[in-house]
């Protein structure tokens, strides 16, 4: 059995894909301020990146680490808007996704700290 919200085939699918994905940009950076901080700094770390890559290599994990971020920030907002959209109660279940999506969030910001020192300081 197929959902029927996935009606459209083709090019067309592509089309509403494009604008669902761009309200949920827009949604994130309306609503999320981690997500906007995280735009930010992306707008001054990726063209820092491409500066101080010496190779493509080297530019692809610097602006890589940093989308990285971005996306688990995404999955993480999204985690809390369903967490939320269930129940506004306090239950161990909802703290424990809430925390975990917290913990990757954390995880990608590692990983980024981490590729940025090897790469700059090594």
């Amino acid at each position: 059995m197929e959902s029927p919200f996935k009606s459209t085939k083709g090019l067309r699918h592509v089309w509403s894909a494009l604008h669902y994905s761009l309200d949920g940009l827009r949604a994130a950076y309306r609503n999320e301020d981690a997500f906007r901080q995280e735009v930010w700094i992306a707008l001054i770390a990726v063209p820092v990146a491409l500066w101080l890559g010496d190779s493509a290599l080297e530019r692809a994990l610097m602006i890589g680490s940093v989308l990285l971020v971005m996306v688990v920030e995404l999955l993480n907002s999204a985690i809390e808007a369903v967490v939320d959209r269930v129940s506004l109660e306090r239950h161990p279940l909802s703290k424990r996704a809430k925390d975990i999506g917290s913990a990757a969030v954390f995880m990608a910001l590692l990983n980024a700290a981490v590729v940025w020192a090897l790469l700059l300081l090594g």
